[in-house]
């Protein structure tokens, strides 16, 4: 089961305040042209249990009952909740503890820091607990800040941990016991690395553009051969292209993500093969397919070096920018987490979420994609990677050629407006 086609009353909801009426034109239909695992698909069993269609690997979990970025999702952000603790519960700090540690129901590790050597990765999102029961909070006030921390602080990046349903009551008691045995003094590290403040970060896997080094180039290189092959058609890339990729799609790619006014929305390059490969050549070019992201990565390197120029001033680019940004903004699924809290240097940015360094958005981290994935052994453009950040939120994914993200990736892209190309990227 598909999610509905969006309605462009939502859009109005989302881009309220950010853009002029003329600048917001009806947003088509759109019907999926991406591989069966990206389309963002339910589907439901015999028994009556709800699937969520994803890659191999990847949680099939439903995360139906929580909000997503689909502009047709008019769900509002869920209430502030508060709780008061229940009576009659002991706390039980091993059991705490091991909830805290749980990496299904969290982990909380992945933001704080508390002792101990199984306590691996741990991240700096958030501040470090190793001592706080020495700060003699109450158990009300710890118990709160558990269930839902936005009665006090209303723009936190802390999951409502209650009020979402992930911890149960009897749970976060338990997780309240657990932090108030959090005492100083500190047992000093024998491994810098566990304690994200003193961990070095990543310093980059070397020259992404050496085919030696990086084999995401040997993939787009391979595409070459895509390029050339003529489809039912009859016809191939290279009929209508001239001299090669390097020198018929010289620039190109630094105009993209853009408005094409003839699918009347933002597409990028890889959403753009998806329609312009079969309507020419006849052969299928669906969006995170291996064709379709090397046939991408071919491209895209033709521009290596020259600047990203995407525009930022036509009423259709300022309208999808305006749409993009409330999308960045947007808080969504289990954890309630939105772009804009891991990848803003004033929240997330440049600190570790478990072992992983958030990047700086508005710094740009976009030019480098498609990114061979050394952890994954596989190439990623943004839109995976925008699925990809949906499950640990407890988000259901929308389909990777879905307007929504295209607009999205328009926004994140004009941060790297500028900025030379450098494709394929190569991260962990």
């Amino acid at each position: 089961m598909r999610r509905r086609p969006m309605r462009w009353l939502a859009v109005l909801v989302l881009s309220a305040g950010c853009a002029t009426a003329a600048d917001r034109p009806s947003l088509p239909r759109w019907t999926s042209r991406a591989v069966p695992e990206a389309r963002g698909d339910v589907r439901v069993e015999p028994d009556g249990r709800r699937v969520a269609v994803r890659y191999p690997g990847w949680t099939t979990r439903d995360f139906a009952r929580f909000r997503t970025y689909a502009y047709d999702d008019t769900r509002p952000e869920p209430p502030v909740q508060r709780a008061t603790m229940p009576a009659g519960v002991t706390g039980d700090p091993e059991r705490g503890r091991a909830l805290f540690l749980d990496r299904v129901k969290g982990p909380c590790t992945g933001c704080h820091l508390v002792p101990g050597d199984d306590v691996w990765p741990a991240g700096s999102v958030g501040p470090d607990l190793s001592t706080l029961a020495d700060r003699k909070l109450a158990d009300a006030y710890l118990y709160q800040q558990l269930w839902d921390p936005r009665v006090t602080f209303p723009k936190t990046v802390m999951p409502p941990w209650g009020a979402q349903g992930v911890f149960t009551p009897e749970e976060i008691v338990h997780l309240v016991a657990y932090l108030q045995t959090l005492r100083g003094p500190v047992v000093a590290e024998k491994d810098p690395d566990r304690n994200p403040f003193t961990r070095r970060k990543p310093v980059g896997f070397g020259d992404n553009l050496d085919p030696t080094n990086n084999p995401a180039v040997l993939r787009a290189e391979s595409a070459e051969t895509t390029w050339g092959r003529r489809g039912p058609t009859g016809k191939s890339c290279a009929d209508c292209h001239a001299g090669g990729t390097e020198k018929s799609m010289r620039g190109v790619a630094t105009r993209y993500p853009k408005y094409v006014e003839a699918y009347r929305r933002v597409m990028s390059i890889e959403d753009f093969l998806t329609v312009h490969g079969p309507e020419t050549t006849g052969a299928p070019l669906l969006i995170e397919s291996a064709a379709n992201v090397d046939l991408a990565m071919l491209i895209k390197m033709a521009s290596d070096g020259m600047p990203v120029v995407i525009d930022t001033t036509s009423a259709p680019a300022r309208a999808a920018l305006a749409r993009g940004e409330a999308t960045f903004h947007r808080r969504v699924g289990e954890r309630n987490h939105a772009c804009v809290d891991c990848h803003t240097p004033d929240r997330g940015a440049g600190k570790f979420l478990g072992g992983r360094l958030l990047g700086d958005a508005t710094a740009g981290l976009t030019r480098h994609l498609p990114t061979w994935r050394t952890s994954l052994n596989d190439a990623w453009d943004m839109r995976k990677r925008f699925q990809w950040c949906m499950t640990p939120l407890g988000a259901n994914m929308l389909a990777a050629d879905s307007i929504e993200y295209a607009e999205l990736e328009l926004y994140l892209t004009q941060f790297d407006n500028g900025k030379p190309l450098n494709v394929p990227g190569i991260r962990h």
